[in-house]
């Protein structure tokens, strides 16, 4: 049986439809049972389709310098 964070790591590949018809079928079947995860997958579904139809937008020069220190931050922390 799944669980909801069996689930969540699988979200992915279920909505770019890259499982095996056996996963899938689990996959289905959990989200008819658990109103949670349903409301997770349609809500993703629809936002990756938003998201597809729009024109790209190019991220402001201080913004990436911002993420970019940030992500540097993080990674050495890890180490």
């Amino acid at each position: 049986m799944l669980t909801c964070k069996d689930f969540l790591n699988e979200l992915s590949d279920f909505l770019d439809e890259s499982i095996d018809v056996e996963l899938r079928n689990k996959l289905e079947k959990h989200m008819a049972d658990c109103p949670n995860c349903w409301v997770i997958a349609d809500t993703t579904r629809k936002t990756v389709q938003i998201y597809k139809g729009m024109d790209p937008v190019p991220v402001p020069r201080d913004v990436e310098a911002r993420l970019m220190a940030a992500l540097e931050k993080k990674m050495a922390a890890g180490k």
